[in-house]
């Protein structure tokens, strides 16, 4: 998907919220419940930006109908190099609306999970309309 990986790639998190659906749904590589719902999806991903690091897409997917991408990246998370992929299913509006991550190893896996977790309270926070979503993040996702 060109355009959601140009606005990854651009640091561009107005243009991210911009291609998901109102229900979308964010399957974390972290957490057990997955999280339903533009807000929610968007300031995760805000989140995800200021704990990646050296962030790159290094291989696109995509399916025979055009609906399903897989976007395989590389990053780090404070010392743990970190590859994972993005699972994207676009519904017929052609915005996103099934959005599961998957990363390895398992030691980069525990370092996003500690991280992310220093960030729930300002996500859930941005997510409710109740923080500014604009602190400039430490590295593009």
């Amino acid at each position: 998907m060109k355009s959601f990986r140009q606005a990854v790639e651009a640091n561009d998190h107005a243009a991210i919220e911009a291609l998901l659906a109102e229900d979308v749904v964010f399957t974390s590589p972290v957490a057990f419940k997955p999280y339903p719902g533009k807000a929610i999806t968007a300031a995760v991903l805000r989140g995800v930006s200021r704990v990646f690091s050296d962030f790159r897409y290094v291989r696109e997917l995509a399916g025979e109908d055009g609906r399903d991408h897989a976007l395989v990246f590389e990053a780090r998370v404070g010392d743990r190099a970190i590859t994972g992929c993005d699972f994207l299913h676009l519904n017929e509006q052609g915005l996103i609306d099934d959005f599961m991550v998957m990363v390895r190893p398992l030691s980069a896996a525990h370092a996003l999970a500690e991280a992310m977790g220093a960030q729930f309270d300002r996500i859930a926070a941005e997510a409710a309309g109740t923080a500014p979503a604009g602190e400039p993040p430490a590295q593009s996702r």
